[in-house]
């Protein structure tokens, strides 16, 4: 089974080492998630086969680098990220009635929400007992981790509390959505394979902001790409009423102009299921300074993980998170 490393590292030797190792995870993912009741086989197999970058069990091999790479506890430890990550997905989906994941139909639109929360619950199982063969501490940093995951979702569901900064609640969210689990990927990579603590310190909150980053330069995508760019259709998040960081910045913003006005109009008030309104908001806030101020957050972000990158061991592991780092800003840019 041949996997693709989700990003291009400039290092030959290193590149093939992760995708034989991508590869490996990839195996014993199906072979877990596939067990049991047939009907839990059924839905993982739907969602497994609707594709995924691996991106974080490719981050738990990564920095498995600064220590043992073969030690018998990293592939383990990348199955039980990924399983964790695929039960976020599955309920996500029923959260947000998605009717589509990754350009097939999602589990809840096939099986049911009932099914679909199941199936979710039954891959954090699944994950659980896979850490459980890894030690207490696996068990204790895995509780934590969910902890703000739900905590997240639970932010982003309940919505921006009277008084609170609907920036600082966006970001919140976020942090702990997407950020905490790549950085809990990048702990277990450095803490398996015995990388000393301060190296597993420094990835994780270097891992954190990263993934912080890339859920910002998503939201760039969303308003700056085409369809063939992004693979999804262009204001996607906009359609919906989904208020990301371009959209926070255009309604914070202190200028007056008359499209800065309409494009506030139109972000506070308007029906952007509208195709022409909706046209009209994406065309606006394509030109406004609140899209660049948006990949000047991203960049800040990904400075402060480069700083702590370059604290690092000087290994090829440590060069392939630059590259990473560089990768980031690119795809937003």
């Amino acid at each position: 089974m041949s996997i693709a490393v989700p990003v291009e590292f400039a290092d030959e030797a290193l590149t093939a080492e992760m995708a034989e190792d991508l590869a490996v995870v990839e195996a014993a993912l199906r072979e877990t998630s596939f067990g049991g009741d047939e009907m839990f086989a059924e839905v993982s197999r739907h969602m497994m086969e609707a594709g995924g970058k691996r991106f974080r069990a490719m981050l738990v091999l990564l920095a498995a680098r600064f220590g043992d790479s073969r030690d018998k506890r990293i592939v383990p430890a990348a199955v039980a990220i990924e399983l964790t990550h695929l039960a976020t997905l599955f309920h996500d989906d029923v959260m947000d009635e998605a009717v589509m994941r990754r350009g097939h139909p999602s589990a809840n639109s096939m099986f049911g929400n009932s099914v679909a929360i199941l199936a979710g619950d039954y891959l954090f199982a699944r994950a659980s007992r896979i850490l459980a063969d890894l030690g207490p501490e696996a068990i204790r940093i895995q509780a934590e981790t969910f902890s703000r995951l739900v905590d997240g979702q639970l932010a982003e569901t309940i919505g921006v509390r009277p008084g609170v900064d609907p920036l600082d609640h966006y970001m919140h969210v976020i942090t702990e959505k997407t950020g905490s689990l790549i950085a809990t990927s990048d702990r277990f990579g450095a803490m398996f394979s015995g990388a000393p603590d301060e190296a597993a310190d420094l990835i994780a909150e270097a891992c954190l902001r990263i993934g912080v980053a890339w859920q910002l330069s998503d939201d760039v995508l969303d308003v700056a790409s085409t369809s063939a760019q992004s693979g999804k259709e262009p204001g996607t998040d906009l359609r919906q009423g989904v208020r990301t960081l371009p959209v926070l910045y255009a309604l914070r913003a202190a200028a007056t102009t008359p499209r800065a006005d309409r494009l506030r109009a139109l972000l506070q008030d308007g029906d952007l299921t509208d195709p022409a309104l909706h046209a009209e908001a994406l065309s606006l806030l394509r030109v406004s300074p609140a899209l660049a101020e948006a990949r000047e957050t991203v960049r800040t972000w990904i400075a402060g993980a480069r700083e702590l990158v370059s604290r690092l061991p000087d290994v090829p592991a440590r060069a392939a998170f630059e590259a990473l780092c560089d990768f980031v800003i690119t795809r937003s840019a």
